[in-house]
C-alpha cells in the first residue's frame, strides 16, 4: 500500500499528461478522476467540439485501461451494448460475441439518443459490474467505468434520462466552453501540426500507472480520514435539498454516499489526508445539482439546479 503523498504524486502525473493534451480544463480533468478514483460513474455533458471523448480516451491511455465508445442512436439495442450468443455452425455450439461493455472505460455518447430500454442496458453494468446474457452472468472489468455525454442544448428527438437512472452517476462534469488564451493555444497547436488528437497518438503521452496499479491507487481513499462533523455536513447539505421549497425532488440517500466518496477522492487528488468543509463545497454542485428537481413555479423564476444546490450549501452551518 503506497502512502498518501505517493498515490498524490501518481495522481498529479496522471493529471500533467492528461493537461498536455486537455488544454484549459483542469476542473474537469479532476472531476473525471474523482469518478475512476470513486469507482463510480459519470454524466458529462458539453456542446459538440469540446473534447468530450478526447478526456476519456486521454484519461484511458495515461491509465493503461482498454477504452470502448458506444454512438447511442434510436435504433440502438440492448444486445448492441451487452453482447449476444451467436450460434457456431462449425463447433454446433452458441459462442459469446461481447458487446462494447466489456472494457474499462465506456464512452456512452450522447446516451439520451437511445430510448430507455437501451439506456437500462447499462444499469446492472453500472452497479453490478457484471451483465446478464441469456440468463448467464458475466464480471466486467473491475475498473468499468462509464462516461456518459449529453447535448445540453439539442432536446430533439431524444429521450430524457430518468431521475432513477441519473442518481447512478456519481457526478455530472459540465465541460463549457475555453477561454480566449486556451482557445487561442489550442488554435496555435492546430497551426503547429501538434493538435490534441496527434499529441494522444503520438509517444508524447505516458503511461502513468499500469493497469494493476489502479486497484491498488483506488484502495488509498480508505486511509483519508474523514471526521464526524464532516460526515454531518455532507448529509446535512444532502438533506438540505429535501427542505428547499423550490425543489420538487431532493437527492437520496445514494447522494450522501457518493458524497464521502467523492471528498474523499478530492482530498487525496490535492495530496492531503483529511477531508475539509471546503470539499464538500467545492463537490456539491457535481454530485447533487443533476440529482434534483426544480419546481416548475421556481423554474419559470429562472431557478435552475445549479443555483438551487447552492442555495441549499448556504443555508447549512459549516462545521469550524
Amino acid at each position: 500500500m503506497k502512502t498518501i503523498e505517493e498515490v498524490g504524486a501518481r495522481l498529479e502525473k496522471i493529471r500533467k499528461e492528461i493537461c498536455k493534451v486537455m488544454i484549459g480544463q483542469e476542473e474537469v480533468i479532476d472531476l473525471a478522476l474523482i469518478t475512476v478514483m470513486s469507482g463510480a460513474h459519470a454524466l458529462i455533458e458539453g456542446v459538440p467540439g469540446i473534447a468530450k471523448t478526447l478526456l476519456v480516451r486521454t484519461m484511458a491511455k495515461c491509465m493503461d485501461r482498454e477504452f470502448k465508445r458506444i454512438q447511442f442512436t434510436p435504433d440502438l439495442m440492448p444486445s448492441d451494448i451487452s453482447g449476444t450468443n451467436v450460434f457456431n455452425f462449425q463447433r454446433s455450439e452458441f459462442s459469446l460475441v461481447r458487446g462494447p461493455v466489456f472494457t474499462s472505460f465506456l464512452l456512452a455518447d450522447e446516451i439520451n439518443r437511445a430510448p430507455a430500454k437501451t439506456q437500462s442496458a447499462l444499469l446492472q453494468a453500472m452497479q453490478e459490474r457484471s451483465v446478464t446474457i441469456d440468463g448467464v452472468d458475466h464480471q466486467l472489468d473491475a475498473s468499468f467505468t462509464v462516461f456518459a455525454t449529453q447535448n445540453p442544448i439539442e432536446y430533439e428527438g431524444t429521450y430524457p434520462l430518468p431521475e432513477a437512472q441519473k442518481d447512478r452517476f456519481m457526478l455530472m462534469i459540465r465541460m463549457g466552453f475555453p477561454e480566449h488564451e486556451d482557445e487561442l493555444e489550442l488554435a496555435m497547436s492546430t497551426v503547429n501540426g501538434c493538435a490534441p488528437e496527434k499529441k494522444l497518438h503520438s509517444d508524447s503521452i505516458e503511461k502513468v500507472i499500469s493497469g494493476d496499479e489502479l486497484p491498488d491507487l483506488k484502495e488509498s481513499l480508505g486511509m483519508v480520514t474523514i471526521k464526524g462533523e464532516i460526515v454531518e455536513y455532507i448529509v446535512n447539505v444532502v438533506r438540505s435539498t429535501r427542505s428547499n421549497p423550490a425543489i420538487l425532488s431532493g437527492a437520496s440517500p445514494r447522494a450522501t454516499q457518493s458524497f464521502i466518496l467523492a471528498t474523499r477522492a478530492l482530498a487525496l487528488l490535492s495530496g492531503r489526508s483529511f477531508v475539509t468543509p471546503d470539499d464538500v463545497k467545492a463537490l456539491a454542485v457535481p454530485v447533487l445539482a443533476h440529482r434534483i428537481m426544480i419546481r416548475p413555479e421556481f423554474e419559470m423564476e429562472g431557478l435552475n439546479q445549479i443555483k438551487a444546490v447552492e442555495n441549499s450549501i448556504e443555508s447549512v452551518g459549516v462545521p469550524r
